[in-house]
């Protein structure tokens, strides 16, 4: 049974502020995601801000239009630099995100860093293979083209 990491980089030509206020917030997650997830933030009464404990319910279909439940907890965060989101229930044997923000000449660099492992054992390996990593790497690119048209391209 694998495990797999997930590198993505944006440059981003806003402030650490403005960004981290966007990333922060768990209303925009829906605005990042692909219509294609049919992701729903399910969970009442979401503060503004996240902070370490607070549990995020959500109805996604990752796969052939199938809703299922993903639970995820924000356990850590440091404000304006980072959070941490890990998967309590889900589609992933193992989901660790890490999301950074680093301050550069012009704007954010902001910095995901995903571990995941699938479920399923072999089986899963060979989903990832087949179709898990490619499903990732277009949300993550989705989520690049959102942010951009959100605060602009980087020159």
């Amino acid at each position: 049974m694998g495990h797999y990491q997930l590198f993505s980089e944006q440059k981003i030509p806003a402030t650490v502020e403005e960004v981290w206020d966007f990333i922060s917030s768990p209303k925009n997650l829906k605005e990042i995601t692909p219509n294609h997830m049919g992701f729903d933030i399910t969970s009442p009464q979401l503060p503004e801000k996240m902070h370490p404990g607070m549990i995020i319910s959500y109805k996604v279909s990752p796969m052939l239009g199938i809703k299922m439940t993903w639970v995820t907890e924000i356990t850590q965060v440091k404000e304006r630099e980072f959070f941490v989101d890990e998967q309590r229930i889900g589609p992933y044997a193992m989901w660790h995100h890490q999301h950074h923000l680093v301050p550069i000449e012009g704007g954010v660099i902001m910095k995901d860093i995903v571990t995941y492992q699938p479920p399923f054992g072999p089986l899963g390996t060979i989903a990832n293979s087949v179709f898990i990593r490619k499903q990732l790497d277009t949300i993550f690119a989705y989520r690049f083209k959102a942010v951009e048209e959100k605060f602009g391209k980087f020159e």
